[in-house]
């Protein structure tokens, strides 16, 4: 998939080869699953950062350029991920990357930004292995999933469940997210009653849910991406049991909640941004006014991601200068101290990429929406 923005970039580089007046832009390259499990939400932090970056654009851009961003589908598939990557950085030499969706998907482009010296930044996932050791190229925004694992097991524990049944894809996003719990549980000094891992592309939930159905856990942490948690969810309640789902802030999503279905009602979600309606955040109120100009009626935690990912990236090339090569812009980003996007501070350094640490706990209501 090459989205609109895609083909204005394509369009527009095109025109600059014959028409040396013709604005110069800025082009960034994003590379995310926009089709298969996770698309809801890719589409959600997407929009989000469109909200921000078309702003910048409509008041002439940054230094005098407008930004492009080409957005290409990789279906959530880590070397179609990879493949994008390298297109993106070598063929439409776009100057940094920018929000892409999936851990493994990430380690998969790190070769390709070490290389040629481009930065990601805001990738959408918490992996810790993407905060330490510092990569030199990336610069996270978002907190990570070890801590919001962490303190959803906490939560739990505070409110008197003991019998916690973890559910994990068998990768390194599953793996991180399930460091962060057993932290959780050992801290409130519990022991998971069941722990299962599950193949990311070939799924089989209903032996697993039997499995905790039989344990009689009272909440299941599943940390899986948008249609695993669905399915998964599904296969719980088929097999008798009742017992609260949780799942992580990679699900934060309008569109999760709507494919939950009749399931949706009680589960929670961490979150790593403030409540979507909470417009003593500067940040929020900024772009809920962005979004409402749109004729969008709300925003969603995932839009909100987009929102701050993108304030960070005009940031930095807004610090590169005029002329914002990969060089220039990486330096620009490593000097950022204590910028606030509206109500939350990022500080960068050679020996800090982290952004950062904000997690919080939501659970979706009876209307449909998330609740804090």
């Amino acid at each position: 998939m090459k989205t609109w923005h895609a083909l204005w970039a394509g369009a527009a580089l095109a025109l600059s080869l014959f028409a040396p007046s013709a604005q110069a832009q800025i082009l960034i390259g994003q590379t995310a699953g926009f089709s298969g499990q996770v698309a809801a939400g890719v589409k959600e932090t997407t929009d989000g950062a469109l909200l921000y970056i078309d702003s910048v654009n409509a008041k002439g851009g940054v230094n005098g350029q407008k930004i492009e961003l080409i957005s290409l589908d990789d279906k959530f598939d880590p070397k179609l991920a990879a493949e994008n990557a390298r297109k993106l950085i070598e063929e439409n030499n776009v100057s940094a990357m920018f929000l892409n969706r999936g851990t493994p998907h990430t380690e998969a482009i790190i070769p390709l930004l070490d290389k040629h010296g481009v930065v990601l930044v805001g990738p959408s996932t918490g992996a810790m292995v993407l905060h330490q050791p510092v990569r030199k190229y990336i610069f996270n925004v978002r907190a990570t999933y070890q801590r919001e694992a962490e303190k959803a097991m906490t939560h739990l524990a505070s409110m008197g469940i003991t019998r916690i049944a973890l559910m994990y894809a068998d990768d390194s996003f599953g793996a991180d997210g399930i460091a962060g719990a057993q932290k959780g549980l050992t801290a409130a000094k519990l022991t998971p009653v069941v722990v299962e891992k599950f193949d990311r592309a070939k799924p089989d939930f209903p032996p697993i849910a039997v499995k905790i159905a039989k344990a009689d856990a009272q909440a299941v942490l599943m940390v899986a991406s948008g249609s695993a948690v669905v399915d998964a969810g599904n296969a719980l309640r088929s097999a008798g049991s009742g017992a609260q789902i949780v799942t992580l802030s990679n699900n934060a999503s309008g569109g999760f909640i709507k494919s939950l279905g009749a399931n949706a009602r009680g589960v929670i979600v961490t979150q790593v941004y403030p409540n979507e309606r909470a417009v003593t955040f500067p940040m929020v109120k900024e772009a809920q006014e962005l979004a409402k100009a749109k004729g969008l009626t709300e925003i969603s935690p995932a839009m909100l991601e987009g929102y701050a990912a993108a304030k960070v990236l005009v940031e930095g090339l807004k610090r590169a200068g005029p002329k914002p090569s990969r060089e220039k812009i990486h330096a620009a980003l490593e000097s950022i101290k204590k910028f606030d996007l509206g109500g939350l501070e990022v500080t960068y350094g050679p020996d800090d990429h982290t952004g950062l640490d904000f997690a919080d706990l939501s659970i979706i209501g009876t209307d449909g929406r998330f609740r804090r």
